[in-house]
């Protein structure tokens, strides 16, 4: 029995180890742009049967609850919260911000398309619109040398003004996904996400229909990460993990006294 205890203590402690570090990335990322906190998911393991609720017990009489004793626990996963980050004013004509659900499209090297809530885009030397990392925007957008202003409307519409011209130019629209299940999206860093089966197909389409959030031009999405809400779980983290550790020490001790005593 006492090593069944040393067991599920240290399936406690692992527990907690690893929603601590979920909260660690968390708290690392709060200033990291378009980034969604993760919550950590836990589970029972198998319960042992000893007695099952309505077995006979004598003559005519049944156990009303039964024994089960549980083998510990295990985190199942982690769900990331799509909430709205706060909007962040940069005044960056290639800085964007989706308000509301959706996801840019991103061109990974390998030709497969990620998704991100990041809108930190600048030029590439050839006069596309690209990320930090100089991955395209999907569909690309081509801006001509020597644009003088470059307007993208709530609808994802991109306009340029040329010098010597007096009318404004249309190069096209850049269009967002929505996903039914975007918890199901795997998360790969750079800020980037990938389809995943639990995601489903991406919706693609215009900002502001079907569910796609408008576009903000000039301003950025920020972490979602509540620092305070983060702390209140390191700190109750700390105590579980500090309860499964005296756990074992109790459990230790009893082991020591048996022996003594037999």
């Amino acid at each position: 029995m006492s090593n069944t205890a040393l067991h599920v203590a240290r399936t406690g402690l692992d527990a907690q180890n690893n929603r601590m570090r979920v909260i660690a990335n968390n708290l690392a990322n709060v200033n990291t742009t378009g980034f969604k906190r993760d919550r950590a998911s836990f589970e029972t393991l198998t319960y042992q049967i000893m007695t099952a609720p309505g077995a006979p017990s004598s003559g005519d009489n049944r156990y009303a609850t039964g024994l089960s004793l549980g083998t510990g626990v295990q985190m199942t996963g982690t769900s990331r919260i799509d909430t709205q980050g706060s909007l962040q004013t940069t005044g960056n004509s290639y800085d964007l911000a989706i308000e509301g659900g959706g996801y840019f499209q991103i061109e990974m090297p390998d030709g497969r398309t990620a998704y991100t809530r990041a809108g930190d885009f600048t030029l590439s030397p050839e006069g596309q619109i690209v990320t930090g990392d100089g991955m395209p925007l999907v569909p690309q957008i081509q801006v001509p040398e020597g644009a003088e202003s470059v307007t993208i409307g709530q609808d994802g519409t991109v306009s340029v003004k040329v010098a010597g011209e007096n009318e404004s130019t249309e190069l096209g629209r850049i269009e967002t996904a929505r996903f039914v299940n975007p918890m199901g999206l795997q998360s790969i860093g750079n800020n980037l996400l990938i389809e995943t089966q639990a995601s489903g197909a991406p919706q693609v389409g215009q900002p502001g229909l079907d569910g796609r959030g408008t576009l903000r031009q000039g301003s950025l999405e920020g972490s979602n990460v509540n620092i305070v809400e983060e702390l209140v779980d390191m700190i109750e983290t700390q105590r579980a993990y500090e309860i499964n550790s005296k756990m074992i020490s109790a459990t230790d001790e009893m082991l020591r006294n048996a022996n003594q005593t037999l």
